[in-house]
């Protein structure tokens, strides 16, 4: 029922804990498409050590984790498709809520889990979603998903997503040869275009300290698609600001890696989308000290 993509490079300490999560899961019925993005260390032999007929290594030269995603949505034998990174995990009722709100919301085609981060010493702290609620209860349809998303942390996010084959489809997968923020994008073109189910628990963990922060791009490919999300959607609600977002984060990274031109067309670009941001210069301020430690 469930086609579980899991994108693979070189994550030999932390996929068998991510497998071991799902195959934990209460609900059962699905497949996992582990898609080996050309890992050069034994992160394939710890896939395979796992004896079960469920998982199904698909493997790629290394193109990124977007193409290896979209490799995975390809290989998908089933409509639904669930989205974990390797070196995530899930709580053991993930894929039983997410078949829950398949079942309350059949109108959507996105279906979606609070979740948590955990810290490298194992401290967990849940994910904070500003105007999130659906009168008491625990799941619902997440509206204005741009204004909501553009305060504190991403209600959608990668690990914890699960979305119908024919809509991500419909919307072009993944960005190929983004290295951040692609998922972002995805996430945002499905929301202009289909409905969301929401469920308020944290069942998706998101394990932090194990990927190497990398440089931004020195072209901006997911600002570029971002700008035309938002002249095709005027008018949707909060999508201008979360473009603006999508900047002043471009922004902090580069001055945390010293991208100085960069970082300042960058906040150029937040301001013009939305002048009124009241923390963009204390950002501005926080992650250039941080590319100047870097020297």
């Amino acid at each position: 029922m469930i086609s579980v993509v899991i994108p693979l490079y070189n994550k030999e300490k932390q996929v068998a804990r991510t497998l071991r999560s799902v195959l934990g899961q209460s609900f059962g019925d699905f497949e996992i498409v582990v898609v080996d993005d050309g890992s050069t260390d034994g992160s394939v032999s710890v896939v395979r050590s796992f004896d079960d007929r469920r998982i199904r290594i698909i493997g790629q030269s290394n193109a990124g984790v977007a193409a290896a995603r979209n490799r995975g949505i390809a290989e998908a034998r089933h409509d639904m498709i669930a989205f974990i990174d390797a070196d995530d995990e899930w709580k053991p009722g993930y894929l039983q809520a997410q078949y829950d709100l398949m079942q309350a919301y059949p109108g959507c085609s996105v279906f979606v889990t609070a979740y948590e981060f955990r810290k490298l010493s194992g401290v967990e702290i849940p994910a904070r979603f500003n105007g999130v609620s659906f009168g008491g209860n625990e799941c619902g349809l997440l509206d204005k998903y741009f204004v909501t998303a553009s305060r504190f942390d991403p209600p959608l996010w990668t690990s914890a997503v699960v979305v119908r084959k024919s809509a991500i489809e419909s919307v072009g997968g993944f960005l190929v040869g983004a290295k951040s923020g692609e998922d972002l994008l995805t996430w945002a073109r499905l929301a202009c275009r289909y409905k969301i189910a929401y469920c308020l628990k944290p069942l998706a963990t998101y394990c932090q300290g194990y990927s190497n922060p990398r440089p931004p791009e020195a072209r901006d490919m997911v600002g570029e698609q971002f700008e035309e999300l938002y002249k095709e959607n005027p008018d949707w609600p909060g999508l201008k600001h979360y473009v603006a977002y999508w900047y002043k984060m471009r922004m902090c990274r580069c001055l945390a890696h010293r991208m100085w031109p960069a970082s300042f067309m960058a906040f150029c670009k937040s301001l013009r989308y939305d002048p009124l941001q009241l923390r963009i210069l204390k950002s501005m301020i926080n992650f250039t000290i941080i590319g100047l430690r870097r020297i």
